[in-house]
């Protein structure tokens, strides 16, 4: 992707480079022993608004570097600043992505079906479970580490005490990145008796599972990463189904706002929309528009393109076949390829 974007693909960032260090209230920057007072350098490195904060903060002196910056935070992370053009060819990716996962799709649902369908609980039925789970709610996939570190949770890592259930209503109440608490509350009778069924498996953990000996086992995220890959034959992750999710969302958002006039007043609901969207994910409004809805669903609704498209949604006759892609997502997954 460097050679594409024409630029230079930083490998080792420990050899050479400009390197910060404190002075005084402000910083002073250092490349092979030599303070930095070239001004187009130091403009470039401002530009980076790199957080005063970070500490070890080391700066490429190729001004096409695909890596521009590194540091630790205040939480011990290594962080890092990509070149625009760089971040702008990995989007594009990411986009072409969710084209091939919508293709993949009704694959990685049939096989979900399946595996629903097995006896007992098995590791393959309780990750289907999650999946499952998952489409319908957009519940991120959760990880140990944000459990251990900050108390927040998602499906792998939720307890029995965050469930509740009542005949074919589930109530999910957590808490979950980022400190949001979480209620949600879905309807249906086959998965509501599946957590049911979790729920008694001994243990505070909601999603365990019995291994071949009888053993109940802890599910974590890269178990559900893995599944994922298996059943699909690509290198998706759980992420993949929030961003559909998303991008699904905001296209029904949008329908349902209508399609404005002035600009002012379409830049109204394109907030409206998104905000719609990051409710229902579990996002801010700028974290939601920038990563879980692909472009095109919104400059589309600019340009007043997506009422061809809200018309063909009403032509469609919903199809009851869960496995297959939902009217909605056939006319997303148009909207994308044809752009």
């Amino acid at each position: 992707m460097a050679a594409k974007s024409k630029l230079a693909y930083v490998e080792k960032i420990e050899n050479g480079g400009i390197f910060r260090e404190k002075r005084g209230k402000g910083f002073r920057y250092i490349c092979e022993g030599v303070k930095v007072t070239d001004t187009v350098t130091l403009n470039r490195i401002h530009r980076l608004v790199i957080p005063p904060a970070w500490k070890e903060v080391w700066i490429c002196s190729m001004v096409n570097g695909h890596i521009q910056a590194t540091g630790i935070d205040a939480m011990g992370r290594k962080q890092y600043i990509y070149h625009t053009e760089w971040v702008n060819q990995r989007d594009k990716r990411k986009y072409h992505r969710m084209i091939q996962f919508a293709y993949a799709l009704p694959k990685i649902r049939l096989q979900i079906e399946k595996d629903l369908s097995r006896k007992g609980l098995p590791k393959e039925k309780v990750l289907a479970l999650i999946i499952s789970l998952m489409e319908r709610t957009s519940i991120r996939v959760g990880n140990n580490t944000y459990e251990k570190l900050y108390g927040s949770f998602g499906l792998t890592t939720l307890k029995d005490k965050h469930t509740e259930i009542k005949g074919s209503d589930i109530k999910f109440s957590f808490k979950g990145k980022k400190g949001v608490y979480h209620d949600i509350n879905l309807r249906n009778s086959r998965l509501a008796r599946m957590v049911q069924r979790c729920k008694e498996i001994p243990g505070k953990e909601l999603f365990q599972y019995y291994d071949d000996e009888g053993k109940r086992q802890s599910i974590d995220s890269g178990m559900v990463n893995d599944y994922l890959k298996e059943i699909s034959g690509e290198e998706f992750t759980s992420k993949d189904f929030r961003t559909w999710a998303g991008t699904v969302k905001a296209f029904l958002a949008f329908k349902e706002l209508g399609c404005g006039g002035s600009e002012s007043e379409k830049k109204r609901l394109i907030t409206e929309a998104v905000d719609k969207v990051a409710t229902k994910l579990g996002n801010t409004r700028a974290v939601c528009k920038k990563y879980y809805i692909h472009p095109e669903i919104i400059t589309s609704y600019e340009n007043g393109a997506l009422q061809e498209y809200f018309d063909q949604l009403d032509a469609i006759e919903e199809d009851d076949n869960y496995s297959d892609l939902t009217k909605e997502e056939k006319i997303v997954l148009s909207i994308l390829e044809n752009k």
